[in-house]
């Protein structure tokens, strides 16, 4: 399965541009990015704080619970994203659960899933929002940038092109292969 791959110059939030193009029959499964995000969105309500030139994506696809639990999905985007990082990383990123990722125990990226209801069909919206060059100063979060730990050059368009592929790779290792074994697969990097 292709996503398509759709980019903004700057959003309110990448979600809520997700959830416009779902309510007004843009359905096929897509990747919004945005070079700048204004109002980014964090679990139970919190903001995510959007630097400009950091990683601002939404990934949004029809949703079929009978194939794969919501909650599952939780934890294989943890996993599918800090495996994606510690390409670049030269300190192993670690999963807070049930959202965040962590170099050094500080937030590097923080992950949130939403479920959108239409058309009496269900579309699930990740969104991932990565500290890839710079980091919020916050008194009550401790952050940092991909940028601090990689000896590699760090590029937005690539990371975005991973996350793309790998997303690609799992949809359809979900129709061909099933729940079981991708929890083998993914939950074991």
């Amino acid at each position: 399965m292709k996503f398509k791959l759709i980019e903004f110059k700057s959003v309110n939030s990448t979600n809520n541009k997700a959830i416009r193009l779902i309510k007004n029959n843009r359905i096929k499964p897509s990747i919004i990015t945005a070079k700048v995000q204004k109002r980014g969105k964090g679990t139970m309500g919190k903001k995510w704080i959007s630097q400009k030139g950091n990683i601002f994506i939404s990934i949004f696809f029809e949703f079929k619970k009978n194939k794969i639990p919501f909650q599952q999905f939780s934890i294989f985007n943890a996993h599918i994203i800090k495996k994606i990082l510690n390409k670049y990383s030269t300190v192993k990123v670690k999963i807070k659960w049930p959202n965040d990722l962590l170099i050094r125990n500080r937030k590097v990226c923080g992950i949130l899933q939403e479920i959108i209801n239409h058309d009496d069909k269900q579309y699930l919206i990740i969104g991932i929002g990565i500290n890839s060059f710079t980091f919020p100063v916050n008194k009550s979060i401790k952050s940092t940038s991909l940028l601090c730990f990689s000896k590699k050059n760090v590029e937005n368009k690539r990371i975005i092109n991973d996350i793309k592929k790998t997303y690609e790779k799992l949809l359809i290792d979900i129709k061909r292969y099933g729940l079981t074994y991708l929890k083998k697969k993914i939950c074991k990097i």
